[in-house]
């Protein structure tokens, strides 16, 4: 991630949430009792995910502070308050004391992230879910974009989802507009999402159109998968989750998260930093978000090379493609095995439908 740092801005919250499936994740790492697992930090829903399985450490680690402060006040969150006041404090669910939430979490926090958030006062009352570039990204296109092309009703409509016959014949006959195509092609360009949902830095390897690909995604998200269980499209098209929670939200997680809490740790800083200050660790899991997505292609060998060095025989490395296509190298043939089998499976099931490619491997021993 040292390449990212030195073209991206780190210093706000780029993600109050995490957009990669959960249920995908916990699936495709399946970690077990005493396994060490290095996870890119992000908002901290997926770090946190992975707790929910007993006797698993979890290192967080990003680049960003404001990211670890999502982190810690999730983790605050888990331990101070109950299920539904959590959902308060994320936006998940309408509220009108979201101040005197947080003011309880407060107390349980380092004072970096206590300073942090007592900066954001209108974004803890708004909501905590929604205080990232990335979703305020999505607040403009539903706000500004989505009522130009479909009603609210609509947007109910395809919402409440149904069989796929039924999704199907609703999205060619009623969403499919020239003015949905249109405007999504437009508000996903490029240069829009460059400059209002992610970093110019972030295309840098990006070849070809993006808009067209994430529309053509978009589709599968809205037909193949039912919306009324999608917490992320739920999200984006209202601002909440309606009928569906991601993983580490539902209530079935909640006390198996809250209990293994003290199996958490986070780090500020790059996996790099990380792994070069703690030599005699060796991690099974690693969760790497779409980190790879940033660097040129002998950056990526370079740190698989690392994290291979880290690893236990077996390990399991879990990532994502968007835009930019990133796999094992064939220098590293001998010794990362893919598990493409798995990793299409759980693509077909993957909520957060934007990516292109899930990616699976494991260390060869």
């Amino acid at each position: 991630m040292t390449e990212a740092a030195a073209h991206a801005d780190f210093s706000s919250i780029r993600y109050a949430q995490c957009w990669e499936d959960a249920d995908v994740l916990v699936k495709a790492l399946a970690p077990e009792p005493g396994h060490i697992c290095l996870s890119i930090a992000s908002a901290g829903d997926n770090a946190l995910a992975l707790l929910s399985r007993a006797g698993v450490r979890v290192v967080a680690v990003d680049l960003n502070a404001a990211q670890l402060a999502c982190l810690e006040l999730r983790g605050a969150a888990y331990r101070e308050l109950e299920h539904a006041e959590m959902l308060e404090l994320i936006g998940s669910r309408p509220s009108s004391r979201r101040a005197a939430l947080y003011a309880r979490c407060r107390k349980l926090l380092s004072a970096s992230a206590s300073a942090f958030w007592d900066r954001h006062p209108r974004e803890i009352s708004s909501g905590v879910g929604g205080a990232g570039k990335f979703e305020h990204y999505f607040k403009l296109f539903r706000t500004r974009i989505l009522p130009l092309v479909h009603s609210r009703r609509r947007v109910a409509q395809l919402l409440a989802g149904g069989d796929p016959a039924r999704r199907e014949l609703f999205y060619s006959r009623q969403w499919d507009t020239w003015r949905w195509r249109l405007l999504f092609r437009f508000f996903f360009s490029r240069f829009l999402m460059g400059r209002l949902g992610r970093d110019p830095a972030f295309f840098r390897y990006v070849e070809g159109g993006v808009a067209g690909r994430i529309l053509a995604r978009t589709r599968y998200a809205l037909t193949a998968l039912d919306p009324a269980a999608n917490p992320y499209l739920q999200w984006i098209l209202t601002g909440t989750h309606t009928t569906a929670l991601p993983f580490a939200l539902r209530p079935e997680n909640f006390d198996s998260i809250r209990r293994n809490l003290d199996n958490l740790e986070w780090r500020h800083g790059s996996i790099e930093e990380y792994l070069a200050a703690h030599p005699d660790v060796r991690i099974d899991r690693f969760n790497l978000s779409d980190i790879f997505e940033y660097m040129s292609p002998e950056n990526y060998r370079r740190l698989l090379e690392r994290l291979l060095a880290a690893s236990r025989p077996g390990a399991r490395l879990v990532y994502w493609n968007m835009l930019a296509p990133r796999s094992r190298p064939e220098s590293l043939t001998g010794r990362l095995r893919p598990m493409t089998e798995l990793a299409n499976q759980l693509f077909l099931q993957d909520k957060a439908w934007f990516y292109s490619r899930l990616v699976i491997e494991e260390v060869i021993g």
